[in-house]
């Protein structure tokens, strides 16, 4: 059983990464796109709104989803009594949001905001209807439908996007496009997925759920408000192109990062809960997650801390080249995060949920502090705040990590270090490589970056680090699959 799961969670994550990497590679053309179409100042308008959008998007997923896929035993009452509570709450929010747009445009002192926040206000109601139907997917680890989804339904948004932006409709063609993507995305995951609601609901199958759920909520509230939040001073204190330099490092150095994280979290938290009772199980499992991530991880944050300068010239235009240093600073955050949500998901899936949530609040509030101490002294100094909170919060969840499963922070330390020094080595030639007085930057872009992955895929087998040998093996499994597949008749 304990194969077969192994197997199953093996092949979840990967096409799991696959579809996020998928989504974030469209999601990253297009944004470059629209970088080379719009202005930074336009970006930072699209960043202010960006906050009350996620911290609604929170409240009506309301945390009663994961608390399905952390269940056992769940009962179709369970799920429409899900269901019909997020729909309330997907209307709820869009009345609300729509009602405060014209207190959220006199707030950022942005009179054009008020009917864009408005029409992305029922954005929220549109997403509520698939709620439930992404957590089967999930509680199923049928990760190969999402990705159907979004390959069908991000593309024709993000060309509608794109087209709109042409034709200069400014921050109208970003409205446009995300309203597009979440109708294709509901209706998708309605056609894909055969669960159907019935008329029933219960609250006593909502507060049996509440205990976990609730705290979830929370959790997830507070985690959405501290990631948006720098969106949130930075739009009130300055202006809207810096908090446009500041929104594009942010989601570069994310391409991977939080997303190598989300992908991880949807396969690992579902295996993980499966397993609550297995220390030992649950002991290798995190470990083995932390030595893939930091493997993955590391080199990619690393390289690209390296190669920000010529990167953002040649992808994003001259015109962003003030956000290389935020991006820079942004890759340090990167290289812990995931590593801090991966002891977090193993603390909730044993269904601490309520711990998970107590050292949230204790490193949002550690955030606030930093923040409230540097916003003032400028953007720099925030993104340094943003480091020391990573550091933080990586270290007090290895704490509860170490007492609850027995895996310790020295542990964890080395076995992360052969990946860390891997790619610290990778990253220092790559560095002295671009030392050469290069003359076109897309010619420095790209032979710094060959020469790293070259570098690193070197180092890697010479070391024989385990990680990256279960990783080539599995590529080259699936490309010689791929390669019969095609070649018969």
């Amino acid at each position: 059983m304990i194969e077969s799961l192994q197997k199953k969670a093996i092949t979840g994550l990967a096409w799991s990464t696959l579809e996020r990497l998928c989504q974030q590679l469209l999601q990253f053309v297009l944004a470059v796109l629209l970088a080379r179409l719009l202005q930074p100042s336009e970006f930072g308008l699209i960043a202010m709104v960006s906050f009350f959008i996620a911290v609604s998007q929170t409240f009506v997923d309301s945390g009663f989803g994961s608390a399905l896929v952390q269940k056992q035993n769940v009962t179709h009452l369970d799920e429409c009594s899900v269901f019909f509570f997020n729909l309330a709450m997907g209307c709820l929010a869009t009345a609300v949001l729509f009602a405060i747009a014209p207190w959220i445009a006199n707030f950022y002192s942005q009179p054009p905001l008020k009917p864009v926040i408005r029409c992305l206000a029922f954005l929220l109601l549109i997403n509520s209807l698939g709620v439930i139907q992404h957590r089967v997917l999930l509680k199923q680890m049928n990760f190969k439908a999402l990705f159907r989804v979004n390959a069908i339904s991000f593309p024709i948004a993000g060309g509608l996007g794109v087209c709109l932006a042409y034709c200069g409709l400014g921050i109208w063609s970003f409205v446009a496009q995300q309203l597009c993507y979440g109708s294709l995305n509901a209706i998708l995951l309605w056609y894909f997925v055969g669960w159907r609601p019935s008329w029933m609901f219960s609250l006593q199958s909502l507060r049996s759920l509440f205990g976990f759920g609730s705290k979830i909520l929370a959790t997830g509230m507070l985690e959405t408000m501290f990631q948006h939040m720098y969106e949130l001073v930075i739009g009130k204190a300055y202006t809207p192109e810096l908090l446009g330099y500041y929104s594009r490092a942010r989601s570069t150095q994310q391409l991977l990062s939080s997303n190598l994280y989300f992908s991880v979290n949807r396969v690992t938290f579902p295996v993980f809960s499966s397993i609550q009772n297995d220390l030992v199980q649950m002991r290798s499992g995190v470990r083995r997650g932390l030595c893939y991530l930091g493997m993955i991880n590391f080199p990619f944050m690393i390289g690209l801390a390296v190669v920000a300068e010529p990167l953002v010239e040649v992808v994003y235009t001259a015109k962003w080249l003030p956000s290389v240093t935020y991006l820079q600073l942004l890759c340090v955050v990167g290289l812990l995060h995931p590593l801090s949500a991966i002891n977090s998901i193993a603390i909730t899936a044993l269904g601490r949920s309520d711990l998970t949530l107590r050292l949230e609040i204790i490193k949002k509030g550690v955030a606030v502090l930093l923040l409230a101490c540097t916003w003032q002294l400028g953007l720099l100094p925030m993104i340094i705040g943003q480091i020391i909170v990573a550091i933080f919060g990586y270290f007090i969840h290895c704490f509860y990590t170490s007492k609850l499963i027995g895996y310790s922070m020295q542990q964890q330390f080395w076995d992360l270090l052969p990946a860390l020094s891997l790619s610290l080595t990778m990253g220092a030639l790559v560095t002295a490589i671009g030392w050469y007085d290069y003359t076109n930057p897309f010619v420095q872009l790209v032979t710094q970056t060959i020469s790293g992955v070259l570098t690193f895929a070197l180092l890697c087998r010479l070391s024989g680090a385990e990680p990256y040998k279960s990783i080539e093996q599995w590529a080259l499994t699936k490309l010689g699959g791929f390669r019969t597949a095609t070649h018969t008749p």
